[in-house]
């Protein structure tokens, strides 16, 4: 059994934080969430739709990344993993070298919905993403058979949910056209 710190961390404890155990946290509010390995299902999708977005982002020559399983900084003491995410050439530069946590919010974030983390996509990370102004996020979840788009107005988003064989509407990718059946098809083998 791998053993958490009791004490409080902070967003810099956090970063240097390596407990030798391979396993992968969250900081909230300086606490250690243990974050539990994905679904292979939950693997495919995230692969299926970075190779997408890569293919799109090659197209138009974007100077932009798709990165997966990196931090973003969400408050003081606290910093969320993304299952993928979409960040400028020029913030994935600055942070090379050092832990891959972003300390500015990226253009799009992609979160794939799994049993143990519905109310933490749904609800926390939307909140805390909102707050640190991540202009597009996206919620797709196989459990409900649906992805969520949601675009940020105003400090908050305005969400706009897409099933079967409805096409993705973003607004940073906006000539994509990939159905929700599509997406969620790659979750399979």
């Amino acid at each position: 059994m791998v053993a958490t710190p009791v004490k409080k961390l902070t967003f810099e404890e956090y970063l240097a934080y390596d407990d030798g155990s391979g396993f992968h946290h969250e900081l909230v509010d300086g606490r250690l969430e243990l974050m539990n390995p994905p679904t292979f299902e939950h693997c495919f999708i995230a692969k299926f739709l970075e190779q997408l977005l890569d293919e799109e982002i090659k197209r138009l020559g974007l100077p932009w990344l798709t990165c997966r399983e990196v931090g973003v900084r969400t408050g003081k003491n606290k910093s969320r993993l993304t299952d993928l995410c979409v960040a400028m050439q020029e913030q994935v530069r600055d942070l090379l070298k050092a832990s891959a946590v972003f300390e500015s919010a990226p253009l799009l974030i992609v979160e794939v919905v799994s049993p143990d983390s519905i109310k933490r996509d749904y609800r926390y990370k939307r909140s805390e993403y909102a707050a640190v102004e991540v202009p597009e996020y996206w919620i797709v979840d196989p459990l409900e058979r649906k992805i969520s788009v949601l675009l940020l107005e105003d400090g908050l988003y305005e969400e706009t949910v897409f099933t079967g064989d409805e096409k993705i509407i973003s607004r940073m990718f906006p000539e994509i056209a990939i159905a929700v059946a599509q997406v969620l098809k790659a979750g399979n083998i």
